[in-house]
């Protein structure tokens, strides 16, 4: 990062000054993502307090490298229509072992929000047929039982008696073909979703992913009438304000609401 902000800062460190240090940064902001803009911001100061230490430039230069905004929360969720994630369901060839496989894997992702680790690292001993369950662990690996939907059972169970090899492996989802190894890999299950958007012909989808079946999922559910507490209980969320994000696509709570525009008396 720091070798393509050298060229504009020059190369004698000495005749650095806090005017010269905004002004890369500002052009830098304005042709990068705010993403990549700080984190090179981050190592411009990095960079600068290794040149103070070594006496090769003004000290406190560091401070001169502005910040770039971040606002929590200020983009809308990428997510498909009820209509375009039951087209990419349907999308699944269920002739063939990876088809079976697949649709279960999409169903658990679309109904009840997992990511895509929630899948590669589902065991066996997870499902609790008794009770209608599923345990998940997430990132944090605090254990959750979610109640498993009917269909997503059914796909999960016609899987495991018709379609899974019988190998000693205690993970779930196995590679279709031989060697029949777990599907460890989160990659893995995301190609499973964008094979199955290109299948079902769903044209520009706003990402790509497991993720975007999981913002799919909390927008169905918010649209249908679950509360914010509900989804992010579903959703797994240490932080309320992480579910509220779903708000913005509540279009009828927010048509209530909604302040009607002020009139504007003329001049």
């Amino acid at each position: 990062m720091i070798m393509r902000l050298l060229p504009e800062l020059g190369e004698d460190p000495a005749v650095y000054d806090a005017g010269l240090i905004r002004r890369v940064v500002l052009a830098m902001a304005q042709a990068n993502s705010s993403v990549s803009a700080r984190a090179m911001t981050a190592a411009l100061r990095a960079y600068l307090r290794f040149l103070v230490a070594r006496g090769a430039c003004q000290p406190w230069l560091d401070q001169a490298v502005p910040t770039i905004p971040q606002w929590r929360l200020s983009t809308m969720p990428r997510y498909l229509p009820k209509a375009d994630i039951e087209r990419l369901i349907a999308s699944c060839d269920l002739t063939k072992p990876h088809g079976v496989r697949d649709r279960a894997i999409l169903l658990l992702v679309a109904r009840l929000g997992l990511r895509a680790g929630d899948i590669a690292d589902m065991r066996l001993d997870d499902i609790a047929w008794a009770h209608g369950t599923l345990r998940v662990r997430g990132k944090s690996r605090q254990e959750t039982d979610l109640p498993l939907p009917q269909d997503a059972g059914d796909a999960l169970h016609d899987y495991l008696e018709r379609i899974r090899p019988a190998v000693d492996d205690e993970l779930v989802f196995l590679r279709s073909v031989a060697p029949f190894r777990p599907l460890n890999h989160r990659s893995t299950v995301s190609s499973i979703v964008r094979s199955a958007i290109r299948r079902a012909g769903i044209p520009d989808p706003p990402s790509s992913g497991a993720h975007l079946l999981r913002h799919s999922a909390a927008t169905s559910m918010l649209r249908e009438g679950a509360t914010l507490e509900a989804i992010g209980a579903v959703l797994r969320h240490s932080s309320p304000d992480t579910t509220a994000h779903y708000a913005k696509v509540d279009l009828a709570m927010l048509r209530q609401v909604v302040q009607p525009w002020p009139e504007v008396s003329s001049c």
